[in-house]
């Protein structure tokens, strides 16, 4: 936790693997990301899940990327029949953009979300139990690298 807020969880793996209550949480966290990026809300503004989101200085707020990386959240919604309001995204997404993530952040992220889907949803976790290394949000491309610098590692994950 960063200055005694809650986590934010911004995942880097395909919002395919998320439970009902993780797609709904990502979406939430997804909305306040994009407020924080405009300004538009005081906590969190240094949050290290937001590292990667951040537009560069001559880039308009929010940026692209966490603008596509909410159009991704909500194709999920989407396709599982859910009615995420798309119309709360600021702009539309970036279908060119690609941002880095290490292979040893996926791998962590994976193991973090298994340990919640124990816990919370086994059956989810079941229907993916031979995935061995999960598809990233199609935000993301996965080169290699350990667990990225901005991740606030635990023993859960």
């Amino acid at each position: 936790m960063v200055g005694g807020a809650a986590p934010v969880r911004l995942w880097s793996v395909h919002p395919r693997y998320l439970d009902r209550q993780g797609l709904t949480a990502g979406w939430r966290e997804g909305l306040l990301a994009q407020k924080v990026l405009t300004g538009t809300t005081r906590g969190y503004r240094n949050h290290p899940q937001l590292t990667r989101l951040r537009p560069g200085p001559d880039v308009p707020l929010p940026g692209p990327a966490v603008v596509t990386y909410l159009h991704g959240v909500v194709d999920e919604a989407v396709a599982r029949g859910y009615a995420f309001d798309r119309s709360k995204i600021l702009g539309p997404p970036d279908p060119e953009l690609r941002l880095e993530v290490t292979k040893g952040q996926v791998a962590y992220e994976w193991a973090h979300l298994r340990a919640k889907l124990s816990a919370r949803s086994p059956e989810v976790l079941a229907r993916w139990a031979a995935v061995e290394v999960p598809d990233v949000h199609p935000l993301f491309v996965v080169v290699p690298g350990p667990v990225a610098d901005w991740e606030v590692v635990t023993q859960a994950g």
